[in-house]
């Protein structure tokens, strides 16, 4: 297992979720816990998937991310696990 952190941040809007979870399917990502707030307008998710059986780069897959959340409004940032944690661990 591969686990990947996504973060989407950004004003909120009908169907976020639906799109970032719809490129996630469509790219054999699978979600492995999600978490989502709106806190007076603005949305904001962390994600932690499972890009095992992605059959992309990782960094194809996290420019594909930037590219959408630009496309609908939001700042979509990625991950790899090992590096969210050496960089909190301090």
């Amino acid at each position: 297992m591969k686990k990947t952190i996504i973060t989407v941040v950004g004003k909120d809007t009908v169907g976020i979720i639906a799109k970032v979870c719809a490129y996630l399917a469509e790219n054999g990502i699978n979600i492995l816990d999600i978490s989502q707030t709106i806190v007076q307008g603005y949305f904001n998710m962390m994600m932690i998937v499972d890009t095992g059986d992605m059959a992309k780069p990782f960094g194809d897959m996290a420019d594909e991310m930037t590219a959408l959340g630009e496309k609908i409004g939001v700042v979509i940032k990625c991950q790899k696990e090992e590096i969210f944690d050496k960089m909190h661990r301090i």
